[in-house]
């Protein structure tokens, strides 16, 4: 077992933070004990990381835990990228200070842009939620990963993309996904599994190169691709406009 203080810079809004995760039925958090365990790949095998804060907007600190010493240093790079500790909001909140939306900022000082926890498992939630109001694609998301997924110290982890490939469409509609929702999703996952796309070598490139090679993707449209970009590789410069 191993336990890292971190210390960030603010102003850092954990509260704002915790309040838009716990949206998600699938995220194991805690809002009266400042804390989520997030499900984390770490050289395709799952480690659950504990984290929780105890310090203040202005002054953020967090207490990250595991409990496999040789995965530490990763992990805690990896859960500095996802909660955005490596940027600094102050600098963002003056910047938009200046602007005719500096209202906005002043009411959401110190929030983050929080990246998905996986780069596949963002982009199935992506596949999932088009087309579906909020309420009924976590649904749907839930009833996929707890089917298909597995779960590990109360944390669920979405399938892999080799476990989706082997599925057929029946299992899904069974679910009540769409037709078509279910063959985006599965051929998709055939594309990873038989090592067609790589999510991670595609993520070493551009905005644009990544946009074209996604959107040939049957199922894969310029939401879908502006969304994987912003919460599952943290491209801020974005705004998903359509549905």
């Amino acid at each position: 077992m191993w336990m890292e203080r971190i210390v960030c810079k603010g102003p850092y809004n954990f509260d704002s933070v915790l309040e838009r995760l716990s949206m998600d039925p699938i995220i194991t958090l805690n809002k009266s004990e400042n804390s989520i365990k997030v499900p984390l790949l770490i050289k395709d095998h799952p480690y659950v990381i504990s984290i929780r804060a105890t310090g203040t907007i202005y002054g953020p600190v967090f207490e990250v835990s595991g409990k496999d010493e040789t995965v530490k240093e990763a992990s805690l790079k990896k859960v500095a990228s996802i909660f955005g500790w490596d940027v600094s909001l102050r600098e963002v909140d003056d910047h938009f200070q200046k602007t005719n939306i500096s209202k906005i900022f002043g009411r959401h000082k110190g929030t983050p842009l929080v990246l998905e926890f996986d780069l596949y498992s963002c982009l199935v939630k992506c596949i999932i939620h088009q087309q579906l109001n909020l309420a009924f694609a976590h649904t749907l998301t839930t009833r996929f990963v707890k089917q298909f997924g597995y779960e590990i110290d109360n944390v669920w982890f979405y399938p892999k993309p080799e476990t989706v490939a082997k599925l057929q469409y029946e299992e899904l509609r069974a679910l009540q996904f769409s037709g078509r929702k279910a063959e985006y999703l599965i051929d998709t996952s055939k594309l990873i599994a038989e090592g067609n796309l790589n999510l991670h070598e595609l993520a070493k490139h551009s905005d644009e190169e990544i946009t074209k090679t996604l959107i040939k993707i049957r199922g894969i449209g310029p939401w879908t691709v502006q969304n994987l970009l912003l919460s599952g590789l943290g491209r801020p410069n974005l705004f998903p406009k359509a549905t």
